[in-house]
């Protein structure tokens, strides 16, 4: 038994923001000439309606619209359950099936009223099945709550965005692998401090990220998981005492088993929790990719350049090309850790079960997933938009005296000096190459023996920065063929 199926519209992904249906905003719906009649789905025990403010401040279909797909696909799942328990009658179950896809056909069809005074998606959507098929439409709520209705709903909007998440770092990952490959030799100065640290490649800095990413997905994929359990069945927080299967609703919405306590099946949101921890993590690691395209596209810089496609000019300046996109990547970060704190914030002060409080959770993963959706799809755009100026990377590569770690390692390896004396050679050489306004390799024979007399000129192989990336061949190092390695491995493991 099952409703007219139909393919699940681009409104229902983990990236859109609304239904397609315009929704009044919070002021508009304000308003002193309110009627104050009860809300005949839930308004029983209660004799008159609620006040303009106490509507305005309850209602949540502006937001929470977007559940709809899983709303109805939960619902589905329900009622086919209620059905073959015996619970309703079949005939019941078919006009609530059929309605149920008339009411999906109109949401996505744009002709949906989505009306404040029911509150939420849930009442919306009852509140028109009682219009397209009578006093049968009432039936459908038999064993569950508004409680547990949500949280699955919530729970199977959250694991779309997890999926989405996933197949969107992919993408950027194979972005990044691309560029790693063309560019497994390109050298560049690694920085510690933001100082010249060491020569590297441009590769082997795209494969840090790769590997930054890789952790990001396995904690998506592990946050999937965790809540891939169905609170459906639940009620409000006891249990039913109808004789439901809430095996057969997992199965049908594609979790992997019931949840085993009612409190906690409508009580906690460490799913909404732990994706928003997921996000904040992610973006972290693009907004450090953001500030160093931000550096890297400067004049102070010049180390590589984005294109019009990701940059933007001054109303001022005509000489400016600004790495706008880089930065709002950089900027969004703030929103998606501000969601995370949000939500820990609301939650860390409520008893079991549920709570008004937790209508809250939504609009936080909400503005969070459409933020990091964007941010993804903008950083994966610039990675493969970034071209590189080659010369000016290796000139920076060899400032700041960047491969005297190769020579202090040569004093260990062909002089047999302890490191510590080793390091203390090289600190005095620096010194005399600055004196001198050198570099290392720069400096003679002569002014090098006059620090450590058993220098010979094989000391100079070792002083420019493509043998330093060269010699850099332990396992994870920036060797060239370290990085093709390497990066062949990236494409097996995540793509």
């Amino acid at each position: 038994m099952t409703a007219k199926s139909k393919p699940q519209s681009k409104q229902a992904t983990a990236n859109q923001t609304d239904t397609g249906t315009p929704s009044p905003s919070r002021e508009s719906q304000i308003s002193p000439n309110t009627p104050k009649s009860s809300n005949k789905m839930w308004g029983g025990r209660f004799a008159g309606g609620p006040d303009a403010l106490m509507e305005a401040i309850n209602v949540s279909i502006g937001f929470d619209q977007r559940l709809y797909a899983q709303d109805i696909a939960g619902s589905i799942a329900h009622c086919t359950m209620l059905v073959d328990q015996k619970i309703i009658d079949r005939e019941a179950g078919e006009q609530i099936l059929d309605g149920l896809a008339r009411i999906r056909d109109e949401i996505e069809d744009g002709v949906f009223t989505f009306r404040t005074a029911l509150e939420d998606i849930h009442l919306n959507i009852e509140g028109r099945l009682s219009e397209l098929i009578g006093d049968n439409a009432g039936r459908l709520h038999t064993a569950r709550s508004r409680n547990d209705q949500v949280a699955t709903d919530f729970k199977l909007w959250v694991r779309d965005a997890l999926d989405g998440l996933d197949a969107a770092l992919r993408d950027l990952q194979a972005a990044l692998i691309d560029q790693a490959e063309a560019h497994a030799a390109t050298v560049m100065p690694g920085f510690t401090h933001l100082q010249a640290a060491q020569p590297v490649t441009v590769g082997h800095h795209f494969l840090a990220y790769v590997e930054m990413l890789g952790r990001d997905r396995g904690r998506a994929r592990d946050a999937r998981a965790r809540l891939n359990e169905c609170p459906l069945g639940s009620a409000a927080l006891a249990g039913t005492s109808f004789p439901i299967d809430r095996g057969q609703t997992a199965k049908a919405l594609g979790f992997d088993r019931p949840t085993s306590n009612s409190l906690d099946s409508v009580a906690d949101r460490d799913f909404a929790l732990e994706f928003l921890s997921v996000a904040a993590i992610t973006a972290t690691h693009l907004s450090r990719l953001g500030e160093e395209i931000v550096l890297w596209c400067s004049a102070q810089f010049a180390f590589a350049k984005l294109s019009d496609a990701f940059t933007t000019g001054s109303s001022i300046m005509p000489q400016k090309r600004n790495p706008d996109a880089a930065e709002l990547v950089r900027a969004k970060t703030g929103r998606i850790v501000g969601a995370l704190v949000g939500l820990l914030t609301v939650m860390k002060g409520l008893p079991l079960a549920y709570s008004k409080d937790m209508q809250e959770d939504k609009e936080p993963v909400f503005d969070a997933a459409e933020a990091l959706s964007l941010s993804v799809a903008a950083m994966t755009g610039m990675i493969g938009d970034l071209n590189f100026d080659e010369a000016r990377l290796a000139q920076a590569a060899g400032d700041g005296h960047t491969t005297a770690t190769d020579l202090a390692d040569w004093l260990v390896r062909a002089l047999g000096l302890p490191f510590r004396q080793a390091h203390h050679v090289t600190g005095t050489l620096v010194q005399l190459a600055d004196q001198k306004s050198c570099t290392l390799a720069e400096l003679s024979l002569a002014d090098m023996r006059t620090v450590e007399e058993k220098i010979t000129d094989a000391v100079f192989d070792v002083l420019t920065v493509e043998n330093s990336v060269k010699s850099r061949t332990s396992y994870g190092g920036t060797a060239p063929d370290n990085v093709r390695a390497q990066a062949v491995r990236a494409r097996e493991r995540f793509l």
